[in-house]
């Protein structure tokens, strides 16, 4: 869903836009649920393969956002060599206090709510993005928030 909301603002520079999974076992076609929620909210993405995230997609350039916690718990685990400004919890990065729920296996409400609440901190992303409002220098201090 991330990636479909991105993909649907405008962005002031380009930047390659990719969604990965933490645990995919076979490339799958998108979730139903998901590919429901988003073509209700007017976003196509056609011919979507699950993919899993690879240490070799993780360059100097690249900033993998979770949504929750446990999620970047998981991938700093996963991808030790990440710098710490490279793994970040989307909600924490753009100043929001909760975590987005994952709604996997959940109901279609479930997915809506998580797509609104994607759509809020993507919005508010892109908004830093454009603005050149986030301090990469500093942003290894979105970690400390307990």
């Amino acid at each position: 869903m991330a990636k479909g909301i991105m993909q649907d603002l405008i962005l002031k520079e380009p930047i390659e836009i990719l969604a990965r999974g933490m645990v995919v076992q076979f490339p799958e076609p998108m979730n139903q649920k998901v590919e429901a929620i988003l073509i209700s909210n007017g976003i196509e993405m056609t011919d979507f393969t699950s993919q899993q995230l690879t240490a070799e997609e993780i360059t100097d350039g690249t900033l993998v956002l979770a949504m929750e916690e446990k999620q970047k718990e998981t991938l700093v685990e996963m991808f030790p060599e990440a710098k710490p400004w490279q793994i970040q919890i989307l909600p924490w990065l753009v100043g929001e206090e909760l975590d987005i729920v994952n709604p996997y296996g959940g109901t279609i409400r479930a997915y809506g709510l998580c797509f609104e609440s994607l759509k809020k901190s993507i919005k508010k992303l892109v908004e830093m993005l454009n603005n050149d409002e986030i301090p990469w220098e500093d942003v290894t201090e979105v970690e400390d928030r307990e």
